[in-house]
């Protein structure tokens, strides 16, 4: 008897501390910053179950997709959410990786998904580019316009 009574004083004080970090915060500041991974875990999950041969190879599409976008929430955690004004040329890109993946280990997968798969990457990435230019990349197109054109009216000539 009494090691039922120790056990059930432990179940006690544990759910008691919870309850009080709970109450104190902590688990809502926990729960801020690691969402995340509650987007992370079923991406990775799908990609293991796959190479355990478990499911299809069709579910490596949302499974890249999940890990991508987990990891631009990551970002956005961490650098602010208003870095998404610029990033979120990164959810076309995670739809890319998903149907790269799905083309890559998925046997008689159609040659067209290959290409879809690169020209969304390509697009998401030069939108980036575009973005990235526009809020503060103009200022070094800028500089490097104004560095051309001082050398174009100081620099050595050379006579033909």
């Amino acid at each position: 008897m009494p090691t039922n009574k120790y056990s059930a004083g432990i179940i006690l004080l544990i759910v008691g501390v919870i309850i009080l970090l709970g109450k104190i915060g902590v688990f809502s500041v926990l729960g801020a910053i690691f969402w995340p991974l509650l987007v992370l875990i079923p991406g990775v999950l799908l990609q293991v179950l796959y190479f355990g041969r478990v499911v299809p190879a069709v579910t490596l599409v949302p499974g890249g997709m999940l890990v991508v976008y987990a990891l631009l929430f990551i970002i956005c955690n961490i650098f602010g959410w208003e870095s998404l004004r610029i990033l979120w040329p990164l959810f076309f890109f995670g739809v890319a990786a998903g149907l790269y993946e799905y083309y890559m280990f998925g046997s008689a997968v159609p040659r067209v998904i290959f290409r879809v798969s690169v020209g969304l990457a390509a697009a998401s990435l030069l939108v980036l580019v575009i973005m990235l230019m526009w809020s503060w990349g103009i200022y070094l197109v800028a500089a490097a316009l104004i560095a051309a054109g001082a050398w174009m009216m100081f620099g050595k000539r050379k006579r033909w």
